[in-house]
């Protein structure tokens, strides 16, 4: 896309697009950056104050983007909390995505360039809002300096200082070249809550209109000038190798230029897409299976199944749990979780140019930095000459945190004169993904009254952590699968909570949507209705009994209960279910009321969920990410699962691999509750919400405990047995 392709903001004339495709001195931004050869000068590019705001002379604010958007509004929610602090004009602000630069765009919880583990907004919050703050400072600074008065006589509004008393004003763009020269404080005071002009607005997102109109730009949609276009087909079976392959008749096709022949893939590249495919079906691929020839899906339960019955590392421990648990009457349940798919809409692809001194790539990732540097060491190149440019997101729920497509396909072009852009058919996206671990939990409580007084958890899964982030792994306890365990909401004066790592064979496990939480919340709400039943109480009022400690998601239980229309009737096979988590530093409480009929098969009726999230930064955000995650959370109860045979996953496209359908999605109301608690993460507290839920209006309608996703409609069909 040419430079000039979008109009561009100016002092006289903001527009609405202007929002979204904004330059900095020439460079066009539709929500974030690509380098492109003829920049502008440095000085025309404006002036940067840090590596997150910088301002041209005409007063367009550019503001960097540490984390990357990939539908969930982050662009939007960022930039907002930036130009809330530096009081910039909205309608003026360009946004430019970050390069892979650690050292500046780290995210600070997780410690690496990364988006996910939904903390863009609460990991940012703060450090964001205090450097432009900062820069707010030294501009004000600036103009007081220039008119001889004092800082505390001016103010800030709409990217200008005013000085009331004489009636001066100075925009941004003519004070930046003098305050980026004053030292920024490191602690600049922040603006009250009641002081917010953005924050909290339901203001609409940066990137819809030109996701809208088709002018928005993927990673799938990089053409640099004179690309070819490959797609692949990797080992079926993890660590098999490529033995023989006859390209015979994929070669006589038009189209097909080339046969890309590794040890552990084969690709074909052509002239389009459509060659490329073609040629891949013609070819005949013999295929050494390697060790994991014969693992099935059977062998990955047994495996997991026995090692659920060792003592697992301490991930917590309250009181003496083992001696509450000792006598009297114990309750026990376990309840087990698949493999799952991540399947985006925008399947893996990256295009990659090598040349004998670097490296040039084009992607929506998740882990920019990481991208750069694994590539780097699979050429054997300096970080430093690869180049990355980083792009829109169609869909990411932490398939994109790994770099693997970019390695593929940056080998592949080291065999292709010029650039060709790989891209991954569904079928090769879902048998090649990196999956959600399989889980298996074991729990224990016991009751006095409608009290818990005793409480053991025991998790044993796969630990992605320990792969991905291995310094994060420490006492043999992985941060993620423990996660919404560990911080279990209910008030119990003995508990442990237990880790017990199992590695499945024939897979790599990875972040899905929810990862630890989905699978601990699952668990601990369907056995938290078990244990209603036993105390022969309603499952919101033993919820209430026992949330003394949590009372923001006491509030939100109540609030949902009252919304839902909880206790009223209902007909005959027809239940509602409740679910509450704090995970993400969210407030969650979740009813799901849902029909079963005689052949088993469920009809949602309708979901009602409310949360506390702290401040809400963009209140439509929150409410569409909600809706987005209920609904992937239902899909994954209702049809997720990956299974295994021969070494080969089984699912291949969305007619083994079912979604949730339009017209199977019932009406969904969110119920913000307005907070001022600093954020918290929302992205996949909606996933982490409706599998419990779901599963507990089953159970209501049905009298069937389900322990197992996802749902097994013979157990639920008039007849069946549990």
């Amino acid at each position: 896309m040419a430079d000039d392709a979008l109009p561009r903001p100016t002092p006289a004339s903001p527009s609405r697009r202007g929002v979204l495709a904004a330059a900095a001195g020439g460079a066009l931004l539709v929500g974030f950056h690509v380098p492109l050869p003829g920049r502008s000068t440095a000085a025309e590019a404006g002036t940067a104050f840090n590596a997150f705001i910088r301002i041209d002379r005409s007063g367009v604010v550019t503001l960097i983007m540490p984390q990357v958007e990939m539908g969930q509004g982050v662009y939007t929610s960022i930039a907002m909390i930036l130009a809330e602090e530096l009081d910039a004009d909205f309608g003026r602000v360009a946004l430019e995505h970050a390069p892979p630069d650690e050292a500046h765009y780290k995210n600070p919880v997780l410690g690496v360039q990364a988006t996910g583990n939904s903390n863009s907004i609460r990991a940012w919050w703060k450090p964001l809002r205090q450097t432009a703050a900062g820069t707010r400072v030294v501009l004000v600074q600036a103009a007081a300096r220039g008119w001889g008065v004092p800082v505390g006589e001016c103010r800030t509004e709409a990217a200008q200082v005013i000085h009331d008393a004489s009636g001066r004003r100075a925009g941004y763009g003519e004070l930046a070249g003098r305050a980026a020269s004053l030292p920024q404080p490191t602690d600049p005071p922040l603006k009250q809550p009641a002081d917010f002009r953005l924050i909290g607005k339901p203001l609409k997102r940066l990137d819809t209109p030109d996701k809208s109109d088709g002018k928005a730009v993927y990673g799938i949609d990089a053409l640099p000038p004179g690309v070819k276009f490959a797609t692949l087909m990797a080992s079926p079976v993890k660590g098999g190798k490529v033995a023989r392959v006859d390209d015979s008749k994929a070669m006589t096709l038009p189209g097909v230029r080339q046969v890309v022949v590794l040890d552990d893939l084969v690709a074909v590249v052509g002239d389009h897409m459509w060659a490329a495919k073609r040629g891949l079906d013609e070819l005949a691929i013999t295929w050494d299976d390697g060790p994991n020839a014969n693992v099935d899906s059977a062998q990955v339960w047994r495996q997991i199944r026995q090692a659920s019955t060792r003592e697992g590392a301490t991930a917590k421990q309250v009181g003496d749990a083992a001696s509450a648990l000792s006598q009297g009457e114990v309750i026990s349940a376990e309840f087990e979780m698949p493999f799952l798919a991540h399947t985006p809409m925008e399947p893996m692809n990256c295009t990659a140019h090598v040349t004998p001194g670097g490296c040039e790539l084009w992607l929506g990732t998740q882990v920019i930095a990481r991208v750069q540097s694994s590539v780097a060491q699979t050429l054997g190149l300096p970080p430093e000459k690869v180049v990355v440019h980083n792009h829109l997101i169609g869909g990411g729920f932490g398939r994109r945190l790994e770099p693997d497509m970019a390695i593929k396909a940056a080998r592949i072009a080291q065999k292709v004169d010029g650039p060709v852009k790989v891209v991954w058919t569904r079928e090769e996206d879902v048998r090649q993904d990196v999956y959600r671990p399989v889980y298996r939990d074991l729990l224990w409580a016991k009751l006095s009254g409608d009290k818990i007084v005793g409480w053991k958890h025991r998790i044993t899964g796969s630990s992605v952590v320990a792969r991905w982030l291995p310094p994060a792994y420490t006492k043999d306890v992985d941060f993620d699968a423990v996660d919404s365990a560990v911080d279990v909401p209910y008030d119990i004066p003995h508990l442990r909570v237990e880790y017990v790592r199992d590695e499945p064979p024939g897979v790599t496990t990875g972040f899905w949507r929810g990862v630890g939480p989905n699978n601990n919340v699952f668990a601990i709400e369907s056995f938290i209705d078990e244990l209603a039943k036993k105390a022969g109480k309603d499952p919101v009022a033993f919820r209430r009994a026992n949330l003394d400690k949590t009372p923001r998601l006491l509030a939100a239980l109540d609030l949902v209960a009252d919304k839902a229309g909880w206790g009223s009737p209902l007909p005959a096979r027809t239940g509602r279910g409740v679910a509450v988590q704090v995970s993400f530093a969210s407030f969650i409480a979740t009813v799901v009321e849902a029909e079963v009929d005689e052949a088993g098969e469920i009809l949602l009726k309708r979901i009602n969920t409310a949360v506390d999230t702290g401040i809400a930064v963009n209140p439509d955000t929150i409410m569409a990410q909600l809706q987005g995650g209920l609904i992937f959370g239902l899909t994954a109860a209702l049809y997720g699962e990956i299974t295994l045979d021969k070494g080969r996953v089984q699912q291949s496209n969305f007619h083994d691999y079912r979604m949730l359908r339009i017209d199977q999605t019932p009406p969904i109301a969110v119920h913000l509750i307005k907070s001022g608690e600093a954020p918290g993460g929302i992205g996949e507290t909606g996933v982490t919400a409706s599998i419990p839920a779901l599963r507990n209006a089953i159970y209501a309608a049905t009298g069937v405990a389900l322990r197992r996703m996802p749902v097994d409609r013979s157990l639920l069909a008039r007849g069946g047995r549990a």
